[in-house]
């Protein structure tokens, strides 16, 4: 990548620009969006059914732990790679393996091999490390600031539409009679996600190198790449070291820790229960990514204020639908039940899932808001996301390998999720309390600016000494603080 840089001082002259619709930022929220629809997007299709779809949960989860363990470390490391070769080859290399883990569960769920769950494993984290490696800094350092939350919806609006239409397929493959019972779903759904999923790596190469990204106030994409891999790394450690990502890890940890739902649903929900739940829990984790970026876009708020009551937003939902978990999860350990959706206790137990999906769809929103208001350089938020989905990706290896065993009546991994959370609260209201956000609080000077995507070929006249840099880097716990 080009370093892009200019003095803060230096004025530049009024200018006219004509924006190409393929370099708007717009254009390429849909490219990111589109490849975590149908990737990532339908890998947790299969996995919102519990199991991968599976009988049982035990070879799935050991493969999901494999996945994730190997994609820590390449969310972590890939951002170093991401800020060499570049954001685009990175997506495309993060979308090759998923159609390889599909693969495995199709042969496992046909044929009853195991060695090939494994490779597609393999593949699928080290694919999976470099997506998210890319993602969020794409989804989040391309679009203009005051308009990162909106931006932010529109990409998990994809992604959790990759579950919404692979619901719709399983659903629609597995709702006869004879999957009323607990079982596994048919090796057809396994075939149509293979074929979807291959589509998503071509995709990947439309997206735009942040230097030609056109954003409609006129501002650049800040790029301030290291000048060697082994910088890259040196710049790395020195953001791991920094105090306020480290009082965050907890967070990290604690966003994605709960994979206990699937074991969930392959308990107690028998198979076409389990494909409704796949396919309608989707809609409460669109709602609740549309009610929080609605509130941290909302402008009669200062940044830092709606960080704030972000926060306690997402403590309340997961205050809420914990609780609620523990409750259930009681009550089924006393009399463990194989509801199909036509049985009378279906609704309370769906319940649980969705209040989980729920908070925590909240909870990454959020956490993504404010890891982009701690920067002002992408390079930069390619390391900050590796790192947060790095460590979200070791939590949830751990949380795969913790529930191949069947504990009773999933209190073990219940009570450290529930201790994680209550844990990990205090530091990260301590970064909050000191957060110097990037992001300005002004509004956009007009509503023609606001919602200039719409004439994406229009001419502008920009004063960009005016405008607002966008800023993706630097700050965050004390005033003094660098990120």
């Amino acid at each position: 990548m080009s370093d892009i840089s200019s003095p803060a001082t230096a004025v530049s002259p009024r200018v006219t620009q004509k924006r190409t619709w393929y370099h708007t930022t717009l254009f390429n929220a849909f490219v990111i969006g589109a490849v975590g629809f149908i990737a990532p997007g339908l890998w947790n299709a299969m996995n919102s059914l519990g199991a991968g779809g599976a009988q049982e949960p035990y070879l799935v989860n050991a493969a999901n732990s494999l996945v994730f363990g190997i994609m820590g470390f390449l969310c972590l490391f890939g951002a170093p790679l991401a800020n060499r070769i570049g954001l685009s080859w990175t997506l495309f290399l993060g979308a090759v393996g998923y159609p390889l883990y599909s693969a495995g569960l199709y042969t496992n769920n046909r044929y009853g091999n195991v060695w090939f769950v494994l490779v597609g494993a393999v593949a699928c984290g080290f694919s999976a490390g470099l997506f998210w490696a890319s993602e969020g800094a794409i989804a989040l350092g391309y679009p203009e600031p005051g308009k990162r939350g909106r931006y932010m919806n529109i990409w998990l609006w994809f992604r959790t539409g990759g579950p919404l239409v692979g619901g719709a397929i399983v659903l629609a493959l597995n709702h006869d009679a004879h999957s009323k019972a607990k079982g596994k779903v048919g090796y057809q759904t396994y075939l149509v996600f293979i074929a979807l999923q291959c589509i998503a790596a071509p995709i990947a190469l439309l997206l735009s190198p942040p230097e030609k990204v056109q954003r409609s106030d006129g501002t650049k994409v800040i790029i301030k790449s290291e000048g060697s891999i082994g910088a890259e790394f040196k710049a790395l450690w020195a953001t791991c070291k920094r105090k306020d990502i480290i009082l965050l890890l907890p967070i990290f940890w604690a966003a994605y820790f709960n994979q206990y739902s699937g074991n969930f649903q392959s308990y107690y929900f028998g198979v076409r229960a389990r494909a409704l739940i796949g396919f309608v829990g989707n809609f409460g984790t669109l709602l609740s990514s549309q009610l929080t970026s609605t509130l941290l876009d909302y402008k009669g708020l200062p940044v830092k204020k709606r960080i704030v009551v972000g926060f306690w937003w997402v403590v309340v939902l997961h205050i809420i639908a914990w609780t609620y978990g523990w409750v259930i999860q009681e009550k089924y350990t006393r009399n463990p039940p194989a509801y199909d959706w036509e049985d009378k206790g279906f609704v309370e137990g769906f319940f649980v899932l969705i209040l989980w999906d729920f908070a925590r769809q909240s909870l990454q929103n959020w956490l993504y808001y404010l890891v982009a208001n701690k920067t002002d350089n992408i390079s930069e938020l390619t390391r900050f996301s590796g790192i947060l989905r790095g460590q979200e990706s070791f939590a949830q290896a751990v949380s795969y390998g913790l529930n191949t065993k069947n504990w009773f009546g999933g209190r073990v991994p219940l009570a450290v999720n529930t201790i994680l959370l209550f844990l990990a609260a205090i530091p990260t209201w301590l970064v909050v309390h000191d957060l110097v956000p990037v992001e300005s609080d002004t509004k956009p000077t007009s509503d023609n600016e606001s919602h200039v995507e719409e004439g994406l070929t229009e001419h502008q006249t920009l004063d960009s000494s005016a405008k607002e840099k966008f800023a993706i880097g630097k700050v965050s716990v004390g005033v003094d603080a660098g990120m």
